[in-house]
C-alpha cells in the first residue's frame, strides 16, 4: 500500500515537472516568435498574439488536468468508475 501511494506521488511530481518544462517551452517560443513579430513589423500586425493564445489554451487544459480543477472527472470520479465497472464485471461472471 505504501509503495502504491509513493509511486502515484512519484508519477504526479514527474507530471508536473513535465507541466512546467512546457510551460517554460511555451513562454521560450512566444519570446522567439514575439521577436519575429517585432523584427519584421515592428508589431503593426501584431499576429504573434494568436500563438500567445493557442499556447495559453494548450497550458490551462494541460492544467486544469495536471491540478484537478475539473469538478466533473476528477481522481475521485475515475476511482467510483473503476470500482463500479469492476463490480459490473464481478456479477458478470456470477451469472455466468
Amino acid at each position: 500500500m505504501e509503495n502504491q501511494k509513493y509511486y502515484r506521488a512519484k508519477e504526479r511530481v514527474e507530471t508536473i515537472k513535465k507541466f512546467y518544462g512546457s510551460m517554460l517551452s511555451s513562454l521560450f517560443t512566444i519570446f522567439i516568435v514575439g521577436g519575429i513579430n517585432y523584427y519584421i513589423d515592428e508589431w503593426h500586425h501584431p499576429w504573434f498574439l494568436w500563438v500567445v493564445f493557442g499556447l495559453g489554451i494548450g497550458l490551462f487544459f494541460k492544467a486544469l488536468k495536471i491540478f484537478n480543477f475539473n469538478p466533473f472527472m476528477n481522481r475521485d470520479w475515475e476511482e467510483r468508475k473503476i470500482q463500479e465497472f469492476m463490480k459490473q464485471e464481478e456479477n458478470k461472471q456470477r451469472w455466468n
